[in-house]
């Protein structure tokens, strides 16, 4: 099976050319302009390609409930040029009415695919969570995406604000929320530098204490059976380490499982399909 994948980021969309085993054969990197111009290049990448369906991994918050006359079509989003754009919509146009194509929101497809091909491989629940210029979840309960009055918007969520931190947050709608204080956009705005480049240690061991309890959430809400961290930011050197080192002491032996006393190494991980797990989970979508 032909199936055309799409991870439509606020930077940039991936599309991609796969198969029902999560194989790419071919992708191409756009840059994320107007959504005139977008999507001209996104067409033009699938002209001529005999794809049988179509996957969407989407920024959001975008409408993910299919019975809803505007699924598929983005919401309330700071990218005004595409705000109420209809993402499906304009999709359906260039291919065939029939084409089955599914829309849900990147992380979503990337946790989706992480559970079929990566690092929760055999598992029925997992939790992604993608920490780059915002924080995004995405939730696989008994096998099945979490959907509900929208979709998880976990980057949004409140958090203990650490004893020695005085950073306002640079969540425009919360302050310090944990996007306005863990997000690549908040170390920036926090310490005058992007991520890559900030090697003081205090920096990162204030990201792993709000990344841990992050990783604690999703523990006792949805009661996973693997949390992964992605995103960019994740790629700083040991970060995943700080970050399991404060779980276990903030979660303090509350939850008595060997999973998270004895193997938080293997509990708490990076992506087992890196930066492929977006584009990958669009393909997932599908099947």
């Amino acid at each position: 099976m032909i199936i055309g994948a799409i991870e439509a980021g606020g930077t940039k969309f991936v599309c991609g050319i796969g198969n029902e085993h999560g194989e790419i054969f071919e992708k191409i990197s756009i840059p994320t302009r107007t959504p005139k111009e977008t999507m001209k290049d996104v067409f033009q990448f699938f002209e001529g390609k005999q794809i049988e369906r179509m996957g969407v991994g989407s920024f959001g918050p975008i409408q993910v409930s299919q019975d809803q006359p505007d699924y598929g079509t983005i919401l309330e989003t700071p990218k005004t040029d595409w705000k109420y754009f209809p993402l499906l919509d304009e999709i359906k146009k260039n291919f065939s009415d029939d084409m089955l194509i599914a829309v849900d929101t990147d992380v979503n497809a990337a946790a989706f695919a992480e559970m079929k091909w990566g690092a929760a491989k055999g598992m029925n629940s997992c939790v992604y969570f993608t920490v780059g210029t915002g924080i995004g979840a995405g939730a696989v309960v008994r096998g099945k995406l979490v959907h509900g009055l929208l979709h998880p918007e976990a980057g949004h969520m409140f958090v203990k604000r650490h004893p020695d931190d005085d950073f306002k947050g640079s969540c425009p709608y919360h302050g310090d929320c944990l996007e306005g204080l863990a997000s690549g956009t908040s170390m920036r705005e926090r310490w005058g530098k992007a991520g890559v480049d900030i090697q003081d240690k205090a920096a990162w061991d204030l990201e792993a204490y709000y990344l841990a309890q992050t990783a604690i959430n999703a523990l006792l809400t949805y009661s996973p059976e693997k949390i992964i961290f992605g995103g960019g930011v994740l790629n700083h050197p040991g970060l995943i380490d700080k970050v399991r080192e404060q779980f276990s002491k903030l979660l303090n032996g509350y939850i008595k499982k060997d999973e998270v006393i004895e193997d938080v190494d293997d509990y708490i991980v990076l992506p087992g399909l890196g930066s492929e797990a977006g584009l990958k989970g669009s393909l997932a979508l599908v099947l």
